[in-house]
Order: structure tokens, then C-alpha cells, then sequence
């Protein structure tokens, strides 16, 4: 892993949690995509160097819905950049974690990406992304 590549944050109201994250970084979202296969809309944000992304389910069977349903609004993982992300895998599951993805999907901002579970991560959803070239 070679850095944290973005934030997650589950929101309820796309359009309005867009407008919230404009007014704090003082900047519009740079992209905006739906991922059909996650049912979930999603927003980035730039701050300096960092990444936010904002997630909005699409329909209520989402995993984004069930998030929020369970938990509210708020961070819904945090991902990390790796070079290679099928090696990455490989090594996290010989070190125990539990992978969700053992194949990398595509994700949104042009990236492979892959979960492992929160139960083996302290609590905490981490995305594998690796930038499709």
C-alpha cells in the first residue's frame, strides 16, 4: 500500500452533501459517476493532495443503503493505492484478512478496486485501488 488514496463518506442526499463539500474545500467536485454495479453515485473532492468521496445509493438494496439504514450517514472506508493489486490481495489473505473481491472490479475514478471485510480490519472498510491503465 502506498498511500491513502481516498475517503469514503456515505451520504443520504448526494446533491445536498455536494453542496455542503463545496462551501468547506471552497471548490465544485471534480468528477461524478455512477457505478452501476455497486448502486451507488459517487462525488470527489479534491483537497490539496487529498481525496473524498462522496457515496449515494441508487437504489435501497445498495450495500451504500444498507450502510446507511445500519449506520448513518458518515466514513465509509478508506482506500489505499497499491501498484499491483492482485499481488496485494494474495498477500493480504496469507497475512489472515478477509478479502471480499478475491477478483479486482472496476470501481469509479478509472479504478480496480477490491474490500477486505471489517471484521478482520479493526472495524474499518479498506478498499485495494489500483489506477486501470
Amino acid at each position: 500500500m502506498r498511500k491513502i488514496e481516498h475517503i469514503g463518506i456515505a451520504v443520504s442526499d448526494l446533491e445536498v452533501s455536494n453542496l455542503v463539500f463545496e462551501k468547506l474545500f471552497g471548490a465544485p467536485a471534480y468528477k461524478s459517476e455512477e457505478v452501476e454495479s455497486e448502486g451507488v453515485k459517487t462525488s470527489f473532492f479534491k483537497n490539496g493532495p487529498n481525496k473524498i468521496e462522496l457515496l449515494a445509493a441508487t437504489h435501497p438494496d445498495s450495500p451504500i443503503a444498507k450502510f446507511l439504514a445500519k449506520k448513518g450517514e458518515g466514513i465509509h472506508h478508506i482506500a489505499f493505492d497499491v501498484e499491483d493489486i492482485v499481488s496485494e490481495i494474495e498477500r493480504l489473505k496469507k497475512e489472515g484478512f478477509v478479502v471480499l473481491n478475491e477478483v479486482p472490479k472496476k470501481g469509479a475514478d478509472n479504478k480496480l478496486v477490491a474490500f477486505l471485510h471489517p471484521k478482520s480490519t479493526n472495524g474499518v472498510l479498506i478498499e485495494l485501488c489500483q489506477e486501470i491503465k
